[in-house]
């Protein structure tokens, strides 16, 4: 499976700072990653991480590279939430670009996998 995963580092978790809840983003959304064998694609070659933290900036990717992915990975609905309702027109260009939009919400050491519409 191929995919891509986004990391809102603008937003604070469960009252952790931005650093806090970046970290708790990036350590669930890899363990997902690796306990699904999903193949992290990096589509801009430029690009220094392998996540994407902008949208827009995923979007254009998508765009450029006419990409067809199986998912897209995110820890919450929340870390997408200012986007999609600022720019629903281009939430759903965006998420049409893969088969499914996975968020991981973690609770302890376990995770609950939710689909976003």
């Amino acid at each position: 499976m191929k995919g891509i995963y986004f990391i809102n580092d603008q937003i604070k978790i469960n009252n952790l700072s931005k650093e806090e809840s970046f970290t708790l983003q990036e350590q669930v959304i890899l363990n997902h990653i690796q306990e699904c064998d999903i193949q992290v694609m990096k589509l801009n070659p430029n690009q220094i991480y392998q996540h994407y933290t902008n949208p827009h900036a995923l979007l254009y990717d998508l765009k450029k590279n006419k990409s067809q992915l199986d998912c897209l990975v995110l820890y919450s609905p929340e870390v997408m939430e200012d986007f999609i309702y600022t720019y629903p027109a281009r939430w759903l260009i965006l998420k049409s670009y893969f088969k499914e939009v996975i968020t991981l919400e973690g609770k302890n050491d376990q995770l609950s996998i939710k689909n976003v519409i």
